[in-house]
C-alpha cells in the first residue's frame, strides 16, 4: 500500500487541485503535500487509516445497520485502494472531510437535525437538515450498498464501519443534487466544493459519519 501511494505522488498537485492545493502548482505547495503523504504512508497508524478509507474493507452486516444514527461529522471514503492512493492517500480523505465540514455547516446540517433510523422490517425514517425522510430499504452486504426508496425519489448509499459508528456515503454527484435541493429550500445558493469532488474524484463517496 505504501509503495502504491508513493508511486502516485507524482501527480499529487494536479489531482488535489480542487481540494486545497495551490492552483499555480508551486513547488513548495507540492512539496508540502508530498511530505504529508510520505509521512502518512510511513506511519503504521496512518497506514491503517488509509485502508479504513476504502469502502468494503470491513463490510457491515445488515444487523449492524439496525439502529438510530445521529450525524457526527462529514464522511468520505474511496471505492478502491488504487483510487485512494492516486488521490494522495489519507491526506486526500481528510481534506475532503475538512472541505465538506464548512459547507455542511452552511446548509445547517448538525447532530440535532440530521438522523436516520434503519429498522429490522426494512423501513427507515429520519431527517436531513430537519427535512423528514422515510421509506423502505434493501441492503446488499457484498457491495455494502443500501438501496432506499422514498415516496418520490430513490437513493443509493454505501455503509462503512468507522471506529465510532457508521458512515452513510453517496456517490458525490448524487449527494450534490440532494444538498443543492436542501440549500435551495434554506435560501443558500450552491455547493461548489462537492461539485469539485464530482469532477476530481469519480471513485469518492461522500456523506455522513454517524454515531448512535
Amino acid at each position: 500500500m505504501a509503495t502504491a501511494a508513493l508511486t502516485a505522488c507524482g501527480g499529487l498537485t494536479g489531482t488535489t487541485g480542487g481540494l486545497g492545493a495551490g492552483s499555480n502548482g508551486s513547488a513548495s505547495a507540492g512539496g508540502d503535500l508530498l511530505g504529508s503523504v510520505i509521512s502518512a504512508v510511513s506511519n503504521p497508524d496512518a497506514l491503517g487509516n488509509v485502508v479504513k478509507s476504502v469502502i468494503g474493507t470491513d463490510k457491515p452486516k445488515q444487523s449492524d445497520l439496525i439502529a438510530t444514527w445521529y450525524y457526527k461529522q462529514p464522511g468520505a471514503a474511496f471505492t478502491s485502494e488504487n483510487l485512494l492512493a492516486k488521490a494522495g492517500g489519507e491526506v486526500a480523505a481528510t481534506q475532503v472531510k475538512e472541505k465538506l465540514a464548512s459547507y455542511y455547516s452552511t446548509v445547517g446540517i448538525n447532530s440535532s437535525n440530521t438522523v436516520i433510523q434503519f429498522k429490522e422490517d426494512n423501513t427507515f425514517s429520519g431527517k436531513i437538515d430537519g427535512k423528514t425522510i422515510s421509506g423502505t430499504y434493501t441492503y446488499n452486504e457484498a457491495e455494502c450498498k443500501i438501496s432506499m426508496k422514498m415516496l418520490l425519489v430513490s437513493a443509493t448509499a454505501y455503509a462503512k464501519k468507522t471506529t465510532t459508528g457508521m458512515s452513510i456515503l453517496f456517490e458525490s454527484k448524487k449527494l450534490l443534487s440532494l444538498l443543492q435541493t436542501m440549500a435551495a429550500m434554506s435560501g443558500n445558493s450552491t455547493m461548489e466544493t462537492i461539485g469539485d469532488l464530482s469532477k476530481n474524484y469519480d471513485g469518492v463517496r461522500v456523506g455522513f459519519d454517524m454515531k448512535k
